[in-house]
């Protein structure tokens, strides 16, 4: 580079500042910023734009040189600087040839330094929101610019700057205008409210309600005079008594093939003037025929059915024991279901010996 700062093979002109950013983005910031700095370092010190590339010129060589030719890098990012896409819908950081891409990737690769400004409370971008030659900028410290303290803001900038650039002291007290105008709302009054033409919807909302108070008027009169019938109970039906279930004769299922397992049991009741308690008559199974266990009351107890203890002894395995037997029964929509607890005491011994056994009986004697 000449003393001048220009590039003879091309003419293109080297600074100590490169800005870098997206007109969509953060246009008016970066015009003001531009201005600022050139106060502080110079016009010549200062390179903004593609628009001052000279005609002509391959403006990726003539980016890639101004790059190269400065002493550091102000990456501007606002808030959609990562995702505004091209006219094709794709992400512009996603072409190549992006100038912001050029210019960041270049200064990466010099290993110049760069410095991410943050406008319009932007954040930094995330590292998968950026291309391979581009994730250096996720790990470069940023500053933050914003209207309300602007000039503190750009102070404490070109002082970071000082760093990597001379102040040109002639042109720090400068009064210089931005090339890009910065784009803030002027300040205007506060519009006043077009008077709303009166609704008439309170109107019709009243003229409903006056409609209903008439209408439950009408209906609470009409009532009064021609009472509705209240429908009159009819006969309850009578209670249905639990122990009909077990009333009737029981055949098991299953006819056991020895000993005086129970094979039949007879449920009745006695007349109402005896008291009405249910009576069991039960039968044993004895080669070859039937053992009768005799008959017992039983006792209602919730849903169960009840017996009194049977003292048995009618099988030769029972004649060196005594043996009682309970009957417990269950009525089903298949029939009865009857557990027989045995209680066993053999001779010589003080230990009873107690078995369960469940059975399923159907209706009628077979």
């Amino acid at each position: 580079m000449a003393e001048d700062g220009k590039i003879r093979d091309g003419g293109i002109q080297g600074r100590a500042i490169f800005i870098s950013y997206r007109r969509d983005d953060s246009e008016g910031e970066t015009g003001r910023l531009f201005d600022d700095l050139v106060r502080a370092y110079g016009d010549a010190s200062v390179f903004m734009d593609v628009a001052g590339i000279q005609p002509g010129l391959d403006f990726r060589k003539a980016i890639d040189a101004n790059v190269s030719g400065c002493g550091v890098l102000l990456a501007v990012i606002g808030p959609t600087w990562a995702s505004v896409t091209g006219s094709g819908g794709t992400r512009r950081l996603d072409n190549p040839d992006d100038y912001v891409r050029l210019e960041i990737a270049s200064a990466l690769k010099r290993n110049i330094p760069v410095i991410p400004v943050l406008v319009h409370d932007a954040h930094m971008p995330a590292l998968d929101q950026l291309p391979d030659d581009m994730k250096d900028l996720r790990y470069r410290n940023s500053v933050e610019l914003t209207h309300a303290r602007w000039n503190s803001d750009v102070a404490l900038l070109i002082g970071a700057l000082k760093s990597y650039v001379t102040v040109n002291q002639a042109h720090e007290t400068e009064t210089v205008h931005a090339t890009i105008p910065v784009q803030l709302p002027a300040p205007q009054a506060p519009a006043q409210p077009e008077p709303a033409p009166k609704s008439k919807l309170p109107l019709w909302i009243g003229i409903g309600v006056a409609a209903v108070i008439v209408l439950v008027i009408v209906i609470f009169a009409v009532t009064r005079i021609n009472p509705t019938p209240q429908p009159q109970p009819g006969p309850q039906p009578a209670p249905v008594d639990p122990a009909t279930a077990f009333l009737g004769e029981w055949q098991n299922v299953e006819t056991p093939a020895f000993g005086d397992d129970l094979i039949r049991v007879q449920v009745t009741a006695e007349a109402p003037e005896s008291g009405g308690r249910l009576v069991v008559h039960a039968w044993g199974r004895c080669k070859p025929d039937l053992c009768d266990w005799g008959e017992h009351h039983a006792k209602l107890n919730g849903n169960e059915l009840v017996t009194e203890a049977w003292e048995l002894r009618n099988t030769p395995e029972e004649t060196n024991q005594q043996r009682s037997a309970v009957l417990r029964m269950r009525s089903s929509d298949t029939g009865l279901t009857a557990t027989v607890r045995n209680t066993y005491h053999p001779k010589g011994t003080t230990d009873p010996r107690q078995v369960e056994t469940h059975l399923q009986f159907s209706k009628g004697f077979r």
